[in-house]
Order: structure tokens, then C-alpha cells, then sequence
């Protein structure tokens, strides 16, 4: 199963992966059918957003604080993220995108990130097309 590795560089961020998952889609042999990306941790999740005004990646982290903010959650006594790992089970680990013709059939303004939430790490991303 196609898989690709993302550094993140800070504690919160989305990073575009758009290219990546578009790259295994366009060398895939499905010409109809579903590309489903997945990322393998408890700390992040998959979503897409608007990518042409990258102000929106702000937005969204600044909701997300504002929603679960960090601290005094009974996990924290565990590993202190337990905003992280609930921030993570709102987005979701995964998304799934027609394919037409053998490419992503994602609209003009969509592009598929990362959320990373307890970061700076290394994370896994699968990539399933059918």
C-alpha cells in the first residue's frame, strides 16, 4: 500500500499534501473509483480546505484552541496532549476523494492538509486508491 513520511517543524501546523497524494493517485491504475488518504496517529488529522488564501490555516488552528484548549484534561497526567488526541478525533485520520479519469476530482480552491497537533514529528500518510 503507497504511503509517504511528513516532518512537521512546529508544536501546531497544516501542511499541504496535495501534490503527494495526487502523485500516487496519477500513478495508480484507477480511472473511477476513490482515493482514500489516511494518517496512522493519534495526534493528527487529514481535512480539506481552501488553499488558495493561506490565512485559513490559522483560522482553523485558532478554532481548534478555542474549542479544546490545552490543559486539564485526565490524559494530560498521561502524556500532556490530551487536546491534541480530542482535536484529532474531531477532524478525523481520514478523507476520501472521487477519482475521475484517473485523477483527484478535488474543486478549484481544495487542497488536502495535514493537521498536526503535538508536533514537531515525523508521520505516516496512507494512501489507498480503488
Amino acid at each position: 500500500m503507497p504511503k509517504f513520511s511528513i516532518s512537521s517543524k512546529k508544536k501546531h501546523e497544516l501542511i499541504d499534501i496535495t501534490d503527494k497524494v495526487a502523485k500516487v493517485v496519477n500513478t495508480s491504475d484507477v480511472e473511477d473509483g476513490v482515493c482514500v488518504v489516511f494518517t496512522k496517529h493519534t495526534t493528527t488529522g487529514v481535512i480539506i480546505t481552501e488553499n488558495f488564501d493561506q490565512g485559513i490555516k490559522e483560522d482553523i488552528l485558532e478554532l481548534l484552541e478555542k474549542l479544546v484548549p490545552a490543559g486539564g484534561w485526565k490524559h494530560d497526567k498521561v502524556d500532556a496532549d490530551a487536546d491534541a488526541h480530542i482535536k484529532s478525533a474531531i477532524l478525523s485520520p481520514s478523507i476520501s476523494i472521487p477519482v475521475v479519469e484517473g485523477r483527484m476530482n478535488l474543486g478549484r480552491w481544495q487542497g488536502i492538509y495535514l493537521v498536526e497537533l503535538s508536533g514537531p514529528r515525523e508521520r505516516d500518510i496512507v494512501v489507498m486508491v480503488r
